[in-house]
């Protein structure tokens, strides 16, 4: 830096270099002398000087601050943060003073500002300058009449630097600012336009024909549209359905517009007088029709009736809030055709509203899990004694095992004709001695070990819509004998014997009613029973049936696994029968007994599991799930060729078709293939969304979804 005229030096092998002050000793000293007589006094007076052309590049701010620092005569203080490398070009003179505004406008390019102390001058980060002293960084307490302080806090903020503080004092609806004096002159001229008392009034419509929320509705679109074209301002509209009326708030020339569309469509219907047809998209429009007539119309679902005026009416309000109420349903096209006064009309659609809205629905799965241990063991040895027809002797024990009495039917059997299907099961071994003349013997020995396990999953699955009972049966219908008629004893007449047949179904049968709670919780009332045919009861005149059936309420959440009941049942048994008297006898006493175990086990467990389907996409997943495990059997199964009918194909179900999302194919993406070979890997057209587990059955060894 230089007085003007002199030369500027420049730097020299690429280091920065300064511009050298050619002041006299005079000149310094009374620029100092001034401002220090000065700085007491408000405003600052401008330095008077020499002109100077300062010309810097790269130059350290603190070596900037020290010419600086000579010209005005006063003391500087740099904090120790304050580094940075200042270039300033100039080709025109400047006085001191507007040399230590460019100064000052070099600091805040770098983020730092000098705050005049009044004894010295302070530079310092733009950060820390609202916690300094001085005239150049100012704090201000905005009071507000208006308008709220925290509304203008957004606003304003993006206006300010980063240096600045802003906030809101709620308590007393205040503006707190810090920033330089005149940043916030700026900010106080936009609050003082913004602080303005509103001219906005609250006007209340009533209307006569059309209804306070199809009215506002429209506006409000209207509302919108203006305010996104930058129009006028926005006009609040509210209705209030109990007085079928519109308030506004706004501009009195918006409100003036808004009250004129109003009018226009507050006008009675020419399509129909009283009479309007709403057609349904979820509700039943038969039971609707019958429940609204019962609570509008005072015959009660007759046909007709006269709604009574609400209650607090005036008395001359009765002509449009008064008359006749019919309401009848159209089942094929599922509407509803309301003939009523419009004020019971509002009533009826804002009833209809809330009820024709979608329902939830909810996927069951039943698991039902049977294991039996069945094992028995029998053992007995019967006798048969004869002397040529003069004396004879048997044992025979029925009730345990066979013995020689079955065997000796089973050879000779009916009219001479061998019976083998009398033969009991397991080892029959027979001994003895028969002969013409003398005694004759024989001894037969019966035994028989058995085990028998069993293990039934059965995995019943049911969607239903919330608050809708659902019944699935799975079985067979089993005839059962209920009675019969012979007339062998007649002597004329044909012999005609019948049965009556009473058939039963034998299965699985699952009934369910979910209902939803508000969070994510299923009330379910479950009727669930499992049937089968007993292998065979003693004594019994038909087949015998088991059952097993659990009524009951329960609360499930969302997804979770539930043990409705079970029954685990251990039976054991023991039978035995032997001779009176030698039956007992140590070792003896097995030839003339038998004996006869079972031991039973059972184990029988019911779980349940809902899943609310929320939306479409649920339903489709757990669609796929189910399709996608159908299809990989059939897959398997069509994998082997068809026995003997080597050009024959195992039938296969088609690929789910895709949802609404699916539907659109990205740019490049492959069209529709043609039939692909049954032995093919699964397509994933049908599969389930990306990330979920596969399907997996309980015969697989997976667990049932």
């Amino acid at each position: 830096m230089t007085p003007s005229p002199a030369p500027r030096a420049r730097g020299v092998g690429g280091r920065a270099a300064l511009a050298v002050l050619h002041w006299p000793v005079c000149a310094t000293l009374l620029a100092a002398a001034l401002w220090a007589s000065s700085a007491s006094a408000q405003p600052r007076p401008p330095l008077q000087g020499p002109q100077l052309t300062p010309n810097y590049r790269e130059a350290d701010i603190r070596v900037v601050a020290d010419q600086v620092q000579q010209v005005i005569g006063r003391p500087i203080i740099i904090d120790p943060r304050v580094r940075a490398q200042v270039t300033v070009l100039s080709n025109a003179p400047m006085s001191p003073d507007a040399f230590y505004k460019l100064f000052q406008s070099a600091l805040e390019v770098h983020g730092f500002v000098a705050l005049d102390s009044g004894t010295a001058i302070e530079i310092v980060p733009d950060a820390n300058a609202r916690f300094g002293e001085g005239d150049d960084y100012i704090s201000q307490a905005i009071v507000l009449q208006n308008i709220g302080a925290a509304q203008l806090v957004p606003i304003l903020r993006p206006l300010l630097p980063q240096s600045a503080h802003l906030a809101a004092h709620p308590a007393s609806n205040a503006l707190i600012v810090a920033d330089r004096p005149q940043n916030i002159e700026r900010m106080m001229r936009l609050i003082r336009r913004m602080d303005t008392a509103g001219t906005a009034d609250i006007e209340v419509i009533a209307l006569e024909n059309a209804a306070a929320d199809e009215v506002v509705r429209m506006l409000s679109s209207l509302n919108q549209a203006a305010q996104a074209a930058g129009g006028t301002p926005p006009v609040q509209v509210i209705a209030d359905t109990r007085t079928n009326s519109v308030l506004l708030s706004g501009a009195s020339q918006s409100r003036l517009q808004y009250k004129a569309l109003i009018a226009h469509l507050d006008t009675p219907s020419a399509q129909g007088g009283n009479t309007q047809v709403i057609y349904l998209k979820y509700a039943d429009a038969m039971d609707l029709a019958s429940k609204l007539q019962a609570q509008f119309g005072t015959s009660g679902g007759s046909g007709g009736g006269a709604a009574k005026p609400p209650a607090g009416a005036p008395a001359g309000e009765g002509a449009g809030a008064t008359g006749p109420v019919t309401i009848w349903a159209d089942a094929g096209t599922n509407a509803l055709v309301i003939n009523a006064p419009e004020r019971v009309r509002q009533d009826m659609m804002s009833v209809i509203k809330q009820i024709d809205i979608p329902r939830l629905q909810v996927a069951v799965d039943a698991i039902i899990v049977e294991l039996t241990q069945q094992k028995s063991a029998e053992l007995g040895v019967t006798w048969a004694v004869g002397n040529n027809g003069k004396a004879a002797g048997l044992t025979n024990y029925s009730g345990t095992t066979g013995g020689i009495v079955q065997l000796g039917t089973a050879v000779n059997g009916s009219n001479g004709t061998p019976s083998p299907n009398l033969i009991r099961d397991g080892l029959t071994l027979a001994v003895g001695k028969i002969a013409e003349n003398g005694l004759s013997w024989a001894a037969v020995v019966d035994a028989l070990a058995g085990d028998a396990d069993t293990n039934i999953v059965s995995t019943p699955h049911i969607v239903t819509l919330d608050n809708e009972e659902a019944e699935i049966k799975v079985g067979q219908e089993v005839p059962f004998v209920t009675g019969q008629f012979t007339n062998t004893g007649a002597t004329n007449g044909a012999v005609n014997p019948f049965q009556t047949i009473q058939r039963q179904q034998v299965g699985t049968r699952l009934k369910i009613t979910p209902q939803i709670n508000e969070g994510n919780g299923v009330k379910l009332t479950i009727e669930q029973e499992t049937s089968s045919i007993a292998g065979g009861s003693s004594g019994a005149v038909d087949l015998v049936t088991n059952t097993r059936t659990i009524t009951t309420s329960v609360f499930v959440n969302d997804g979770d696994v539930l043990v409705l009941g079970g029954l685990l049942d251990d039976h054991m048994q023991q039978n035995e029968q032997r001779v009176p008297g030698i039956g007992k006898v140590p070792g003896l006493g097995w030839l003339f007994r038998a004996r006869k175990s079972e031991h039973d086990k059972s184990n029988l467990m019911v779980f349940i599991r809902p899943t609310i389907l929320h939306n479409e996409a649920d339903a489709r997943f757990k669609t796929g799930e189910k399709y996608s495990y159908i299809q990989e059997i059939q897959r398997q199964m069509a994998a082997s060729p068809v026995k003997l009918l080597k050009d024959e194909k195992q039938p296969l179900l088609p690929p789910l078709p895709p949802g609404p999302e699916e539907s659109i194919q990205q740019p490049g993406a492959p069209g529709p293939q043609g039939p692909s070979d049954p032995t093919a890997a699964p397509q994933n057209s049908a599969a389930p969304p990306a990330g979920a587990k596969p399907a997996q059955s309980p015969a697989d060894g997976g667990q049932p979804h």
